[in-house]
């Protein structure tokens, strides 16, 4: 087990009806002048929005509204100004992961006075800068951004979606599951398949053969969400499955599953370029990029992590090889059985054309051909690509 810090500071507000009556105080304490963020309108839709200008009753509130999933640098930019131009003391975040991230840069993006894209391209920039706190009402149990310091933003100019990390994570977060009843299949499904490769990029990891604390606490997890998916799908008004999901989002990627790791992450900055090129959705990208990924990986040196996968996560006997392989494949039947697509044409990729670039972009940003699990190479990520149009 590899020397580690953990260090998180974010208030966790869970459960139901606790908006109208914490709210206020959650935000008011940084200050009176607040930026509400949120994306294309399902909240005034499903009276969140009118609950939450209640609840903010007597403080000054400017909005950015539109911000889109995959969100996009033209927002953090319109957000700089308002932050800016207002003198903004707090944003406030209500949304999935898509809103939260771009409020993080938003939030860096008050202290900048150049194009907010360079503090993308460049996290150490945020660093030296202050960061306005940022208080967060999630709508989808996806990404974890509600408790940690990272965002990913894209640039449709450039075909860049890259990560960025910031000095702090956000300051209070309400986690209501019942504000998730409404959330889609296509995003119901699209939310756990994120949680879940969140959770094997942290498992599939050289120091994995012997952090039995971490492996526990994320294969727990992963038999959370493979439990919990299916009946969410089923039952949207499911309390229990959506608290489950929600919280499984947010323990995912809070930092603790990453205590004592050592490598970079592999299906995420391969589906990054899928969305940077396509705009698809992030979590269904993952979901036919990932049991790709795993055929590449396993061989006789992976063998014994694979099987330990297996036997604590899919409850499989038998010896390591049998065991291995069966995992893979119960981990691509689960997936299959969310009800999104499984393949790249099902997403409307229908041409390699842009593959050598994107395997390219993927294998540089993140080191892949140095620092992964099992280095890739550019001709390997072409590989699972062109695998993956099957």
């Amino acid at each position: 087990m590899e020397n580690f810090a953990f260090h998180n500071t974010t208030d966790i507000r869970f459960g139901k009806e606790r908006i109208a009556s914490e709210l206020k105080d959650a935000v008011s304490q940084f200050g009176n002048k607040v930026l509400l963020t949120y994306g294309g309108g399902s909240i005034k839709k499903s009276g969140l929005y009118d609950q939450v200008l209640k609840a903010l009753d007597g403080l000054e509130v400017f909005e950015l509204s539109g911000i889109a999933p995959n969100p996009k640098i033209d927002s953090v930019r319109a957000g700089q100004k308002l932050v800016q131009d207002n003198d903004i003391d707090v944003i406030l975040a209500v949304g999935g992961g898509s809103v939260i991230d771009a409020s993080k840069v938003i939030a860096s993006a008050k202290f900048y006075d150049q194009d907010p894209w360079e503090l993308v391209l460049d996290s150490k920039k945020r660093f030296a800068i202050d960061q306005l706190p940022i208080v967060d009402i999630l709508t989808l149990a996806a990404t974890g951004t509600e408790m940690n310091t990272g965002s990913v933003i894209s640039n449709p100019e450039t075909k860049q979606k890259l990560g960025t990390g910031g000095p702090h994570t956000p300051a209070v977060s309400f986690l209501d599951p019942t504000l998730t009843f409404s959330v889609s299949k296509w995003q119901t499904a699209a939310g756990s398949i994120d949680i879940f490769s969140h959770l094997t990029e942290q498992y599939f990891d050289q120091k994995g053969y012997e952090n039995d604390v971490r492996n526990g606490l994320i294969e727990g997890i992963m038999r959370a969400v493979i439990k919990w998916a299916p009946v969410a799908l089923r039952e949207p008004d499911n309390y229990d499955a959506r608290a489950n999901l929600m919280w499984a989002s947010t323990m995912a990627l809070n930092g603790l599953p990453r205590t004592g790791n050592v490598n970079t992450w592999t299906a995420h900055p391969i589906e990054h370029e899928l969305s940077a090129y396509y705009d698809i959705t992030h979590g269904v990208g993952l979901g036919i990029i990932t049991p790709h990924w795993m055929e590449f990986a396993y061989s006789n040196e992976t063998q014994p992590l694979f099987a330990s996968f297996g036997r604590n996560v899919w409850n499989l006997t038998g010896d390591d090889k049998t065991v291995a392989k069966a995992a893979i494949e119960k981990t691509r039947e689960w997936l299959g059985s969310l009800e999104v697509p499984t393949t790249l044409p099902g997403v409307d990729i229908n041409t390699e054309d842009d593959f050598e670039a994107m395997a390219a972009s993927a294998v540089k940003i993140n080191s892949l051909d140095q620092k992964a699990f099992v280095k890739m190479t550019t001709a390997d990520v072409v590989n699972l690509l062109k695998a993956a149009m099957k």
